[in-house]
């Protein structure tokens, strides 16, 4: 199975770390892969996404200009990347933050209250894990234990504090 994601939103809301914890997966899955972050100058509020491109074969561009799958966050990125994404591709949007008006019939549209199903659960800044497991869920992209031992791995020794909620979350965004 070939991934070709993009994940887009703010700064700040968990975009390039979503990417690199998709990214670790095809590395434990011992595949190709490249991840490619893209951010403006600002730190927090700006936009950014992250291409990531999982692949048996080596992967000639790293870019994702048309993703099979799109995981936004925010509506400028939903606007501009919602008629890129390849036919019969999915998308995965956080309905707190977009309301989805997409006149597509091409492909598959998973809305989900990820930021208020993280405020209103403790897991403040997570919405970006919640977004995840419902991207697993929608895409099948991997399996439920490889994420987990790649957020695992992507979680830092100073915060490993954080695994627990981010599992949470994870197991929250995939069974909803």
């Amino acid at each position: 199975m070939s991934v070709h994601m993009l994940i887009a939103g703010f700064g700040g809301q968990g975009v390039l770390f979503a990417g690199k914890i998709i990214a670790y997966t095809g590395m434990i899955e011992e595949k190709q892969v490249s991840w490619l972050p893209s951010y403006g100058p600002e730190m927090r509020g700006g936009t950014a996404n992250c291409s990531v491109c999982i692949d048996d074969k080596p992967i000639g561009c790293p870019i994702v200009l048309n993703p099979k799958t799109l995981m936004v966050m925010n509506r400028p990125s939903y606007d501009k990347f919602i008629n890129e994404v390849q036919p019969g591709g999915t998308v995965v949007l956080d309905s707190t933050l977009i309301e989805a008006d997409s006149t597509r019939d091409d492909i598959t549209v998973c809305a989900i209250p990820a930021t208020q199903m993280a405020n209103d659960n403790g897991l403040h800044g997570l919405a970006n894990i919640i977004m995840l497991g419902q991207t697993l869920k929608a895409t099948g992209f991997c399996s439920m234990d490889v994420l987990k031992e790649a957020m695992k791995r992507c979680i830092p020794a100073r915060k490993q504090h954080l695994l627990e909620p981010n599992l949470r979350a994870l197991q929250m965004g995939y069974d909803y």
